[in-house]
Protein backbone atom coordinates (compact mmCIF):
# COMPACT_ATOMS: atom_id res chain seq x y z
CA UNK A 1 0.00 0.00 0.00
CA UNK A 2 2.69 2.31 0.96
CA UNK A 3 4.90 1.56 -2.38
CA UNK A 4 1.57 2.11 -4.55
CA UNK A 5 1.09 5.60 -2.67
CA UNK A 6 4.83 6.61 -3.02
CA UNK A 7 4.38 5.92 -6.83
CA UNK A 8 1.57 8.08 -6.91
CA UNK A 9 3.43 10.74 -5.59
CA UNK A 10 6.21 10.40 -7.94
CA UNK A 11 4.01 10.84 -10.56
CA UNK A 12 2.15 14.09 -9.24
CA UNK A 13 5.18 15.65 -8.40
CA UNK A 14 5.42 15.40 -4.51
CA UNK A 15 8.38 12.99 -4.23
CA UNK A 16 12.06 14.16 -5.24
CA UNK A 17 13.30 10.38 -4.47
CA UNK A 18 13.65 7.61 -6.66
CA UNK A 19 10.94 4.77 -4.91
CA UNK A 20 12.87 1.97 -6.20
CA UNK A 21 16.52 2.41 -5.39
CA UNK A 22 16.12 5.77 -2.75
CA UNK A 23 17.93 8.10 -5.20
CA UNK A 24 17.22 11.44 -5.52
CA UNK A 25 14.59 12.78 -8.71
CA UNK A 26 15.19 15.17 -11.16
CA UNK A 27 14.39 18.11 -9.64
CA UNK A 28 16.90 17.59 -6.79
CA UNK A 29 19.62 17.20 -9.62
CA UNK A 30 18.06 20.25 -10.63
CA UNK A 31 18.63 22.66 -7.93
CA UNK A 32 22.08 20.93 -6.73
CA UNK A 33 23.23 21.96 -9.98
CA UNK A 34 22.21 25.54 -9.67
CA UNK A 35 23.89 25.42 -6.12
CA UNK A 36 27.19 23.80 -7.90
CA UNK A 37 27.15 26.99 -10.10
CA UNK A 38 26.03 29.65 -7.93
CA UNK A 39 29.38 28.50 -5.99
CA UNK A 40 31.37 28.50 -8.80
CA UNK A 41 30.15 32.31 -9.24
CA UNK A 42 31.06 32.56 -5.75
CA UNK A 43 34.70 31.42 -6.10
CA UNK A 44 35.29 32.87 -9.29
CA UNK A 45 34.73 36.26 -7.91
CA UNK A 46 36.08 36.01 -4.19
CA UNK A 47 39.40 33.98 -6.22
CA UNK A 48 39.71 36.75 -8.95
CA UNK A 49 38.87 34.15 -12.08
CA UNK A 50 36.79 37.41 -13.53
CA UNK A 51 38.48 40.78 -13.13
CA UNK A 52 35.34 42.86 -13.02
CA UNK A 53 33.19 45.42 -10.42
CA UNK A 54 29.92 43.73 -12.89
CA UNK A 55 30.81 40.21 -11.11
CA UNK A 56 29.88 40.57 -7.19
CA UNK A 57 30.41 37.27 -4.83
CA UNK A 58 27.34 35.42 -4.45
CA UNK A 59 27.02 36.29 -0.98
CA UNK A 60 26.89 40.03 -1.54
CA UNK A 61 23.80 39.71 -4.10
CA UNK A 62 22.20 37.56 -1.46
CA UNK A 63 22.94 40.22 1.25
CA UNK A 64 22.06 42.86 -0.74
CA UNK A 65 18.12 41.00 -1.62
CA UNK A 66 17.66 40.28 1.57
CA UNK A 67 18.49 44.33 2.68
CA UNK A 68 16.53 45.74 -0.24
CA UNK A 69 13.56 43.48 0.39
CA UNK A 70 13.36 44.26 4.27
CA UNK A 71 14.29 48.23 3.37
CA UNK A 72 10.49 47.95 1.10
CA UNK A 73 11.92 49.36 -2.41
CA UNK A 74 12.41 45.72 -3.95
CA UNK A 75 8.99 44.81 -2.07
CA UNK A 76 7.20 47.59 -3.78
CA UNK A 77 9.03 47.18 -6.99
CA UNK A 78 7.61 43.67 -6.94
CA UNK A 79 3.99 44.02 -6.03
CA UNK A 80 3.40 46.63 -8.82
CA UNK A 81 4.60 44.06 -11.73
CA UNK A 82 3.10 41.48 -10.06
CA UNK A 83 -0.22 43.63 -9.91
CA UNK A 84 0.40 44.65 -13.31
CA UNK A 85 0.84 41.06 -14.42
CA UNK A 86 -2.39 39.71 -13.26
CA UNK A 87 -4.69 42.19 -14.36
CA UNK A 88 -3.34 42.04 -18.05
CA UNK A 89 -3.34 38.07 -17.38
CA UNK A 90 -6.52 37.89 -16.97
CA UNK A 91 -8.15 40.56 -19.23
CA UNK A 92 -5.81 38.77 -21.88
CA UNK A 93 -6.78 34.98 -21.05
CA UNK A 94 -10.37 35.94 -21.58
CA UNK A 95 -10.71 37.45 -23.98
CA UNK A 96 -8.61 34.28 -25.65
CA UNK A 97 -10.81 31.60 -24.71
CA UNK A 98 -13.52 33.47 -25.54
CA UNK A 99 -12.50 34.36 -28.89
CA UNK A 100 -10.84 31.01 -29.58
CA UNK A 101 -14.49 29.28 -28.64
CA UNK A 102 -16.35 31.81 -31.15
CA UNK A 103 -14.12 31.62 -34.20
CA UNK A 104 -13.28 27.59 -33.16
CA UNK A 105 -17.03 27.23 -34.04
CA UNK A 106 -17.99 30.36 -36.47
CA UNK A 107 -16.76 29.84 -39.53
CA UNK A 108 -17.56 33.40 -40.83
CA UNK A 109 -15.48 34.48 -37.83
CA UNK A 110 -12.64 32.72 -38.66
CA UNK A 111 -12.70 34.34 -42.17
CA UNK A 112 -13.09 37.79 -41.01
CA UNK A 113 -10.95 37.91 -37.80
CA UNK A 114 -8.12 35.17 -38.10
CA UNK A 115 -6.06 36.83 -40.94
CA UNK A 116 -5.81 40.00 -39.21
CA UNK A 117 -5.14 38.27 -35.77
CA UNK A 118 -2.05 36.23 -37.58
CA UNK A 119 -0.91 39.45 -39.12
CA UNK A 120 -0.50 40.96 -35.93
CA UNK A 121 0.81 38.05 -33.60
CA UNK A 122 4.31 37.75 -35.06
CA UNK A 123 5.29 41.19 -34.33
CA UNK A 124 7.09 41.49 -31.20
CA UNK A 125 6.36 42.91 -28.31
CA UNK A 126 9.23 45.79 -28.09
CA UNK A 127 7.73 46.78 -31.53
CA UNK A 128 4.55 47.62 -30.82
CA UNK A 129 5.33 49.39 -27.42
CA UNK A 130 6.92 53.06 -28.83
CA UNK A 131 3.06 53.28 -31.11
CA UNK A 132 1.13 52.56 -28.58
CA UNK A 133 2.86 55.28 -26.15
CA UNK A 134 1.31 57.63 -28.55
CA UNK A 135 -2.23 56.48 -27.79
CA UNK A 136 -2.00 55.19 -24.31
CA UNK A 137 0.90 57.09 -22.51
CA UNK A 138 3.27 55.61 -20.49
CA UNK A 139 1.01 54.66 -17.39
CA UNK A 140 -0.19 51.54 -16.35
CA UNK A 141 -2.83 51.40 -19.07
CA UNK A 142 0.40 50.86 -21.29
CA UNK A 143 1.33 48.25 -19.79
CA UNK A 144 -1.41 46.28 -18.51
CA UNK A 145 -2.65 46.72 -22.61
CA UNK A 146 0.85 44.83 -23.32
CA UNK A 147 0.50 42.35 -21.38
CA UNK A 148 -3.18 41.65 -22.29
CA UNK A 149 -1.99 41.32 -25.63
CA UNK A 150 1.54 38.82 -24.73
CA UNK A 151 -1.15 36.60 -22.52
CA UNK A 152 -4.14 36.41 -25.38
CA UNK A 153 -2.07 34.83 -28.81
CA UNK A 154 -0.99 31.48 -26.63
CA UNK A 155 -4.34 30.98 -24.63
CA UNK A 156 -6.02 32.03 -28.06
CA UNK A 157 -4.19 29.30 -30.55
CA UNK A 158 -4.46 26.96 -27.95
CA UNK A 159 -8.40 27.22 -27.75
CA UNK A 160 -8.94 27.52 -31.10
CA UNK A 161 -6.74 24.54 -31.87
CA UNK A 162 -8.67 22.71 -29.01
CA UNK A 163 -11.84 23.44 -30.20
CA UNK A 164 -11.28 22.05 -34.00
CA UNK A 165 -9.52 18.92 -32.36
CA UNK A 166 -13.31 18.45 -30.65
CA UNK A 167 -14.97 14.93 -32.26
CA UNK A 168 -17.47 15.80 -34.28
CA UNK A 169 -20.10 13.07 -32.89
CA UNK A 170 -20.38 14.69 -29.54
CA UNK A 171 -21.56 17.64 -30.80
CA UNK A 172 -23.71 15.72 -33.44
CA UNK A 173 -24.46 13.89 -29.73
CA UNK A 174 -25.63 16.73 -28.37
CA UNK A 175 -28.09 17.80 -30.92
CA UNK A 176 -29.43 14.57 -30.80
CA UNK A 177 -30.54 14.94 -27.34
CA UNK A 178 -31.66 19.08 -28.40
CA UNK A 179 -29.78 20.21 -26.16
CA UNK A 180 -28.94 24.39 -26.70
CA UNK A 181 -26.26 25.86 -27.68
CA UNK A 182 -25.27 27.46 -24.57
CA UNK A 183 -25.72 23.42 -22.87
CA UNK A 184 -23.59 22.55 -25.63
CA UNK A 185 -20.50 24.92 -24.50
CA UNK A 186 -20.61 24.52 -20.94
CA UNK A 187 -21.15 20.46 -21.11
CA UNK A 188 -19.68 19.44 -24.54
CA UNK A 189 -16.94 22.27 -25.98
CA UNK A 190 -15.18 23.65 -22.73
CA UNK A 191 -14.49 19.96 -20.92
CA UNK A 192 -13.13 18.72 -24.16
CA UNK A 193 -11.37 21.83 -24.85
CA UNK A 194 -9.86 22.26 -21.02
CA UNK A 195 -6.49 20.63 -21.87
CA UNK A 196 -5.70 22.88 -24.72
CA UNK A 197 -6.84 26.25 -22.20
CA UNK A 198 -4.73 25.10 -19.66
CA UNK A 199 -1.48 24.49 -21.75
CA UNK A 200 -2.49 28.46 -23.36
CA UNK A 201 -2.76 29.56 -20.09
CA UNK A 202 0.34 28.28 -18.51
CA UNK A 203 2.47 29.44 -21.26
CA UNK A 204 0.57 32.91 -20.80
CA UNK A 205 1.83 32.79 -17.56
CA UNK A 206 5.39 33.23 -17.68
CA UNK A 207 4.72 35.48 -20.82
CA UNK A 208 2.68 37.80 -18.67
CA UNK A 209 5.36 38.49 -16.30
CA UNK A 210 8.44 38.58 -18.68
CA UNK A 211 6.29 41.20 -20.55
CA UNK A 212 5.49 43.10 -17.46
CA UNK A 213 9.09 43.63 -16.64
CA UNK A 214 10.10 44.47 -20.12
CA UNK A 215 7.31 47.46 -20.80
CA UNK A 216 8.13 48.96 -17.06
CA UNK A 217 12.17 48.84 -18.51
CA UNK A 218 10.96 50.30 -21.93
CA UNK A 219 8.23 52.84 -20.41
CA UNK A 220 8.32 52.83 -16.64
CA UNK A 221 8.68 54.55 -13.67
CA UNK A 222 7.84 51.69 -10.98
CA UNK A 223 8.35 48.01 -11.00
CA UNK A 224 10.83 45.50 -11.60
CA UNK A 225 11.91 46.57 -14.86
CA UNK A 226 12.33 50.10 -14.16
CA UNK A 227 14.02 48.90 -10.62
CA UNK A 228 16.44 46.93 -13.04
CA UNK A 229 17.38 50.19 -15.10
CA UNK A 230 17.54 52.02 -12.21
CA UNK A 231 20.21 50.17 -10.84
CA UNK A 232 22.49 49.20 -13.84
CA UNK A 233 22.59 53.49 -14.22
CA UNK A 234 23.79 53.17 -11.04
CA UNK A 235 26.43 50.85 -11.60
CA UNK A 236 24.87 48.87 -8.24
CA UNK A 237 25.16 45.27 -9.76
CA UNK A 238 25.04 43.29 -6.62
CA UNK A 239 21.21 45.01 -6.46
CA UNK A 240 20.60 44.13 -10.31
CA UNK A 241 21.76 40.71 -9.53
CA UNK A 242 18.99 40.75 -6.78
CA UNK A 243 16.67 42.13 -8.68
CA UNK A 244 17.31 39.29 -11.40
CA UNK A 245 16.99 36.64 -8.30
CA UNK A 246 13.62 37.37 -7.10
CA UNK A 247 12.35 37.09 -10.58
CA UNK A 248 13.45 33.82 -11.31
CA UNK A 249 12.37 32.60 -7.58
CA UNK A 250 8.84 34.39 -8.48
CA UNK A 251 9.06 33.03 -11.69
CA UNK A 252 9.56 29.43 -10.73
CA UNK A 253 7.24 29.62 -8.13
CA UNK A 254 4.26 30.96 -10.61
CA UNK A 255 5.25 27.73 -12.59
CA UNK A 256 5.06 25.50 -9.71
CA UNK A 257 1.43 27.31 -8.53
CA UNK A 258 0.13 26.38 -11.94
CA UNK A 259 1.30 22.90 -12.34
CA UNK A 260 -0.36 22.15 -8.88
CA UNK A 261 -3.64 24.00 -9.40
CA UNK A 262 -3.62 22.00 -13.10
CA UNK A 263 -2.75 18.32 -11.49
CA UNK A 264 -5.78 19.15 -9.30
CA UNK A 265 -8.53 20.44 -11.50
CA UNK A 266 -6.86 18.45 -14.47
CA UNK A 267 -5.20 15.11 -12.91
CA UNK A 268 -5.95 13.06 -16.36
CA UNK A 269 -3.59 15.60 -17.73
CA UNK A 270 -0.56 13.66 -16.16
CA UNK A 271 1.75 16.67 -15.79
CA UNK A 272 4.27 17.37 -13.06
Amino acid sequence: MSSVSTLDDVRRGKADVNPIAGRPGPRLYGFLLIAVLLLFWEISSRLGWVVSSYWPPVTNILRAAVEQLAGGDLLNALLATLGRAAIGYVIGSAVGVCLGILLGKSRFLRLALLPLIEIVRPIPTPAVIPPLILFLGVDDALKIFIISLASFFPVFTNTISGVAAIDDTLIQTARTFRAGWVRTLVQVVLPATLPAIAAGLRTATSLAFVVAVLSEMIAGSSGMGYYLVQMQYALRPDLMYAAVLYLAIIGYCLNRAFVALETRCLPWMGKT
